[in-house]
């Protein structure tokens, strides 16, 4: 039988929705177990180990120890929430308001609106170094139900992307940049940047695509999930806000939607207070669009966004810049100013390949947001076997206990794959693993 047509049979699936609103104005009560479920999962550890291991060959010193600080220390100081009062909050969302760069009505389901949104609750709320709530390697990789979310999800999440944005980078350079005969391009396959060892494996091709930016940007697009999607206690989680536009108009005051997810911007943010350098902050901010095809103005709002959030100027550091119509566009960076004015035009802009490298690699989505839905499903239709109710009535210890414990322990990915192949008796005996080592 189907998984489909036995949960039709009489196999209640499990919705994991709270039944109450959090208040999202106090830190996740659900946190500190999410935590240990983390700490417990090698499949987790493993993720974050090789993140650790991609940061350590960024080689701009800055860049590198400024990364690892964000994603590896325990104690690292949110940059973008230093000093800011409660009057500042209210004033930097006024701002966001009144800029068209969020719509009220979009915080309309979440306990204390906007201004949780924007400023999800932290630990030492009003200290000179305020910190992270939920540790990255404890953060799930989405909303509740969505991609990666059980605890540890962000790190496997940006382990994958960030491959995949040094795979890209390979392929690129492969495809593109390796010279043949004559001096000439040829396709050469993946080429990838060598890094400290140019003497003993030097590379073919010969076109820069900064090696530094490609590492780094996927470890810092999703870094605000640490805020955005803390933990409840009955094991689902925070609701976002969406935001970095209204949703109307705006494309410079025309019609277009650029609202995203508000771990976006106010990962953004956090870059840009640390003083990361353009091409990467604009890198990190093409994630969720590359800045073609008429999306521009989105990237250009979400940057504007982070720069209120982290009161600073983006034309004064260089994020952004002015056009002859008044306009906010992507500025030149490199060579890019050298002959041609790109933003003379709505129709042309000031793109590096990094920009679209980068949003392709944040595209697992395709696959791991089906996956969960798969994933949730199978182990909703097993969980009886192992003792667990599926039928919603005790959410928090089937969260708690069985499914955030089992996805971080596995992944949606592994267990739709394992589903796909052998059914649900495959996915039972995968998870009955997990029973033999008293795990779940």
């Amino acid at each position: 039988m189907s998984l489909k047509l036995l949960m039709r049979a009489g196999c209640t699936l499990f919705v994991a929705h709270s039944v109450w609103a959090a208040d999202q104005t106090v830190v996740g009560a659900g946190n500190a177990l999410a935590e240990k479920i983390a700490a417990g999962s090698a499949f987790v550890q493993s993720a974050k180990e090789q993140l650790l291991d991609n940061a350590a060959q960024i080689q701009d010193s800055s860049i590198r120890s400024t990364t690892l600080d964000a994603i590896n220390n325990p104690n690292t100081c949110i940059a973008h929430r230093v000093g800011v009062t409660d009057a500042i909050k209210n004033a930097i969302v006024a701002k966001l308001e009144s800029e068209g760069l969020v719509n009220p009505a979009d915080a309309a389901s979440i306990t204390g609106g906007v201004k949780a949104g924007v400023f999800p609750p932290i630990a030492g709320e009003g200290t000179t170094c305020p910190h992270l709530p939920l540790s990255f390697n404890a953060a799930p990789g989405s909303a509740f139900h969505g991609h990666h979310s059980y605890p540890g999800g962000l790190p496997v999440h940006e382990a994958n992307n960030d491959q995949s944005d040094i795979n890209f980078a390979g392929l690129y350079r492969g495809t593109y940049g390796t010279n043949g005969p004559h001096n000439l391009p040829i396709v050469s396959g993946e080429q990838p940047s060598f890094g400290f060892f140019p003497f003993f494996f030097p590379p073919q091709a010969d076109l820069y695509i900064n090696q530094d930016v490609i590492l780094a940007a996927p470890m810092w697009h999703d870094w605000g999930k640490t805020l955005v999607f803390q933990w409840n206690a009955d094991g689902s989680e925070f609701t976002e806000l969406n935001f970095g536009g209204a949703g109307t108009n705006d494309a410079w005051g025309t019609p277009g939607d650029s609202r995203t997810g508000g771990h976006h911007i106010i990962s953004i943010a956090e870059s840009m207070k640390r003083g990361m350098p353009p091409e990467l902050v604009i890198t990190q901010a093409s994630a969720h669009s590359a800045p073609t095809s008429g999306n521009e103005y989105k990237v250009v709002n979400w940057l504007n966004a982070a720069a209120i959030i982290a009161q600073i100027d983006p034309v004064a550091k260089g994020y952004l810049t002015m056009d002859s119509q008044g306009r906010l566009r992507l500025p030149a960076l490199r060579q890019l100013g050298s002959g041609v004015n790109l933003t003379s035009t709505l129709s042309t802009e000031n793109l590096l390949a990094e920009y679209a490298l980068h949003n392709l690699s944040d595209s697992d989505f395709n696959l791991s947001g089906p996956a969960i839905t798969t994933a949730e499903d199978a182990l909703a239709a097993v969980a009886g076997t192992f003792g667990y109710n599926s039928n919603a009535a005790d959410p928090t210890k089937y969260n708690t206990q069985f499914r955030n414990v089992v996805l971080s322990q596995l992944s949606a990915e592994r267990l739709l794959i394992i589903y796909s192949n052998a059914g649900l008796p495959g996915v039972t005996a995968e998870v009955q693993k997990l029973r033999a080592l008293g795990l779940i």
